[in-house]
């Protein structure tokens, strides 16, 4: 039986739900991380005192706000880049280092640029919540949030930050998939581990450390580009120049809260994923799948 399961191979939507089960336990990491990087130069507030302002001023359904839209993210996002990773394999060498390179960087380029659209409205939504009264959007779900932005705005502003988004993209697909692959592979031939819970939960905690040093520079120039009222930015550049002047730790506000949020996103996320491969996945030679 245990042959069988390792056999089985991840159906396209494995990565999607999965994701998306796991970002709703993340979600209230995700949200402080989101404000934390958004905050102005000379306004830095500490993570405790965010938590305390986000509880006081919309309790505990206030740590879920932009939650449809995190949902959308990874129904899109998520889904593309691991149905994508996983179909790839078929056709490259993924036994080395150089193939799940090639792959992660394919899947995220197009993960990435599907996922922008929701990857905006989701953290207007959850910036939302600390701007004074007149100043927010606003938006009652995603839905309404991709709406209003394409009424308001222009279709254009609905990639707004899309260079950023799939850069973080490509690293966080090289820092989860492809080293999520590559630390499997080497624990099972160095220590002879089976495939399992305790394999599975040590692989995905090192690739969420990978992934989290790789991508927060980005994923701090994503937020705050993305969060910028109109005209506030000239481009990318001017948004990186703002933060550059905060010191070079300034493309790591908020990497605490990052790191807590993503090694138990990625941890869930590939643990969810691989019980979903072993148990409702298909044998390489299932016709239906070919």
């Amino acid at each position: 039986m245990a042959d069988t399961d390792s056999r089985r191979l991840p159906r396209w939507w494995f990565g999607g739900v999965c994701s998306s089960i796991a970002i709703t336990v993340t979600q209230p990491l995700d949200l402080i991380k989101v404000q934390l990087q958004t905050q102005s130069p000379g306004k830095i507030k500490p993570a405790s005192q965010i938590i305390g302002n986000i509880f006081r001023q919309h309790g505990v359904a206030g740590f879920y706000s932009g939650i449809s839209a995190a949902w959308f993210r990874q129904l899109t996002y998520a889904t593309t880049r691991f149905a994508l990773y996983e179909t790839g394999k078929k056709y490259v060498d993924a036994r080395n280092m150089s193939g799940k390179m090639g792959l992660a960087v394919f899947a995220g380029t197009v993960g990435g640029f599907v996922g922008v659209p929701g990857d905006v409205v989701t953290v207007r939504l959850q910036n939302d919540g600390k701007l004074p009264p007149e100043k927010r959007r606003n938006y009652k779900h995603v839905f309404d949030g991709l709406n209003r932005i394409y009424k308001e705005e222009g279709g254009r502003s609905l990639f707004r930050g899309a260079l950023p988004a799939i850069s973080r993209a490509v690293l966080l697909t090289i820092g989860t998939n492809a080293a999520y692959d590559q630390v499997k592979q080497m624990l099972k031939s160095t220590t002879g581990a089976r495939d399992g819970l305790p394999l599975h939960f040590l692989t995905s905690t090192i690739a969420g450390c990978i992934c989290t040093v790789l991508t927060q520079p980005l994923d701090v120039i994503k937020t705050t580009f993305m969060n910028a009222a109109p005209g506030q930015f000239s481009g990318i550049g001017a948004a990186c120049l703002s933060i550059a002047k905060q010191g070079p730790l300034g493309f790591y506000r908020g990497f605490i809260p990052a790191l807590i949020r993503v090694s138990p996103n990625t941890i869930m996320t590939f643990m969810l994923y691989e019980q979903a491969r072993m148990r409702f996945g298909y044998l390489p030679n299932d016709d239906d799948e070919k």
